[in-house]
């Protein structure tokens, strides 16, 4: 009955990093902020290290039982964090607030955190289903452009997949001969 978590880090972290292994796996009740990001791709419209820093600050603070997720565009970021009580995905200098994958509102880049710490406190004390109530009703509207856009611009391979897939199978070929 016993689960080993061990970091090469202060033992503080290995306590901290367990109980969110707990959580994840509904093993245990959530008791404070689970913040989650992207790793970041080229259709990044933000620094999500940044911005995910500051929200892990403004939130943490707050000990709200919430996962947080900060995503680097709104072309799959709400969708990959469906899962999350909330969250927030960038797009040509704005921030989509998503709850549950639903996005709720828009808002400016440099009120991004902001609007998380915002609709964080909100959520915990109206509920989901409260906080989707009172979305914006255009904010879907306004995603679903601004991914246009972003898919325009960095098209639907931003990290270039398929060409570095080519270039390694090419570079095998060529050792193999």
């Amino acid at each position: 009955d016993t689960l080993r978590y061990s970091l090469t880090a202060d033992p503080v972290e290995e306590a901290k990093a367990g109980r969110q292994l707990l959580e994840s796996l509904g093993l245990r009740e959530r008791k404070g902020l689970d913040l989650i990001a992207c790793p970041s791709c080229g259709r990044a419209e933000v620094d999500v290290i940044k911005v995910a820093n500051e929200a892990q600050q403004a939130l943490q603070e707050l000990n709200l039982p919430i996962q947080v997720a900060v995503m680097g565009c709104v072309v799959n970021g709400p969708g990959e964090a469906r899962h999350a009580d909330l969250g927030i995905a960038a797009g040509k200098k704005r921030g989509h607030l998503f709850i549950k994958g639903q996005i709720v509102r828009v808002v400016p880049e440099d009120e991004m955190v902001q609007a998380l710490v915002d609709e964080a406190k909100k959520l915990v004390a109206e509920g989901v289903e409260a906080r989707l109530a009172a979305r914006d009703l255009n904010a879907e509207k306004e995603a679903e452009a601004d991914r246009a856009l972003l898919l325009d611009a960095k098209g639907a391979d931003a990290n270039r997949a398929n060409e570095k897939i080519t270039e390694i199978r090419r570079r095998i070929n060529n050792v193999e001969k």
